[in-house]
This record gives structure tokens, sequence and C-alpha cells, in this order.
């Protein structure tokens, strides 16, 4: 059995990847100190059940009624600003096939 080559981090990797982590940290010190944060997580809430509602009218052939949602809820989002990049920071539950 051979060994597997590695690679070793040079220091500027390192220090780039511990620069990354402190941005993220004081992102996320950032957003603790939001006074809207309630509104954010019930907004998470809402997006989950509006995107089952597009589901559900797509399934029962209300095209109409699915875009017309998900266009309010394109809007919403706008409205609310760093929730979607709350969600791509996070990679939340259901990020990678919300369809939104």
């Amino acid at each position: 059995m051979t060994k597997r080559p590695y690679k070793r981090r040079s220091e500027e990797e390192k220090i780039a990847e511990l620069e990354a982590k402190i941005q993220e940290l004081k992102l996320r010190a950032e957003l603790k100190q939001r006074k809207d944060g309630p509104v954010l997580k019930e907004l998470r809430k809402v997006k989950k059940s509006l995107v089952r509602f597009v589901q559900t009218a797509y399934d029962c052939e209300r095209g109409d009624l699915a875009t017309m949602t998900e266009a309010f809820l394109a809007g919403l989002e706008r409205s609310a600003g760093a929730v979607g990049a709350l969600e791509k920071r996070r990679g939340g539950r259901g990020s990678k096939n919300d369809g939104g």
C-alpha cells in the first residue's frame, strides 16, 4: 500500500483562512445585534411554507398561483436584505432545493 501524498498549507494559506474565519465571526456578531432577528427567523418559516405551497400549486396545475406566490416571495426576500446572504452562508436545511 503506497502512502498518500500530502500537501502542507503554506503560511499565507493559513493566514488567509484565519482572516476569512475572522470576517465570518464579525458578520455573525453583527447579525446577532440586529433588532430584526425574530423577523428574520419567522421569514425563514414563511419561506418554507410558501415554497411548499408553490409546489402544491404546480402539482395541481395552477401555475398562475405558483407564479404569483414566487413573485411575492422574491419581493419579500429582497425587502429583507441579509436573509439570502445568511441562508447561503449557513447552508440552511432547504437551501439546496428550495426552489427560490
